[in-house]
């Protein structure tokens, strides 16, 4: 199976012809079918896919990582490049009303800037469930992820609001891509918010491979403690990933150590970095 990976959008940018902003779109093609990972904030994922010369019309499906408004926010923009029906899978929570919230602050909508209707009229056509979705042989969707390690956690300020008030987001939503290649697999993360060791677990143990040839994307360590950090770079280690690109919500602090002990192993994942395995 060829397999060639574009990231489109990235808090940073690789040269000076792209566009960067805090958010997340990768492109996935393969012989079989080719996958939009996340659309990013606004239009950068569009503009960088001109820039690098990529057919948005190309794209057969889209998977949504989770609700957030940085890795949803450029499907109005993409829809319109697309100009055709096209599935979206994703989890049902995508939809909830998603807020960063503090004590005594004013509270920040963080969800989908968009209404369910308006995409569905630029030809969405939304897949919801929260179990594993295979879209090819090689190539599925994590579903909802168990949290097992016991240094991983989800940000306490992240909220949903409903009917009864404020409560707890366990960001159901958050779930990531999988591909079995020939060298391992190659797991993309859209910001982990249940924890990249809980993810990668989960997708071991999903497809029965224990390999792990390629991890990328955000690892949401942006806001962890250092203990933390060792302790996500010790498991990276015992799982013996022969190639790690940081993106995103990952974190420069957090970006910094792992780098230092992954050596060439790491990469820094930019908008504009294209991967072929």
């Amino acid at each position: 199976m060829k397999l060639r990976i574009t990231t489109l959008c990235e808090n940073t940018a690789a040269n000076m012809d792209l566009l960067a902003e805090v958010g997340l779109s990768i492109l996935v093609e393969t012989d079989e079918v080719n996958i939009l990972f996340d659309s990013g904030q606004g239009i950068v994922a569009s503009y960088n896919a001109d820039a690098l010369g990529i057919d948005l019309s190309k794209i057969d499906k889209i998977v949504l990582s989770h609700g957030h408004f940085d890795h949803t926010g450029g499907l109005r923009e993409i829809l319109r490049k697309m100009r055709k029906e096209v599935e979206i899978i994703a989890h049902p929570d995508i939809w909830a009303a998603k807020y960063i919230h503090y004590q005594g602050q004013q509270d920040r909508y963080v969800g989908i800037p968009f209404q369910q209707q308006e995409l569905e009229s630029l030809g969405a056509k939304f897949n919801l469930t929260t179990k594993s979705t295979r879209i090819t042989d090689n190539i599925a969707t994590t579903g909802e992820i168990s949290m097992v390690t016991d240094f991983e956690e989800i940000d306490s300020i992240l909220f949903v609001k409903d009917e009864s008030g404020w409560l707890p987001d366990k960001l159901l939503d958050d779930q990531a891509l999988i591909i079995n290649t020939e060298p391992g697999l190659v797991v993309i993360l859209g910001c982990a918010h249940r924890g990249i060791i809980n993810t990668l677990y989960h997708a071991q143990q999903l497809t029965g491979i224990r390999p792990l040839y390629m991890v990328l994307g955000g690892a949401h360590l942006i806001s962890a403690s250092k203990e933390r950090i060792l302790s996500t770079i010790t498991a990276l280690k015992e799982l013996n990933i022969q190639s790690l690109g940081a993106s995103h919500c990952t974190g420069l602090p957090a970006s910094m150590l792992i780098a230092q002990e992954f050596g060439d192993k790491f990469f820094f994942n930019n908008a504009g970095t294209s991967i072929t395995v």
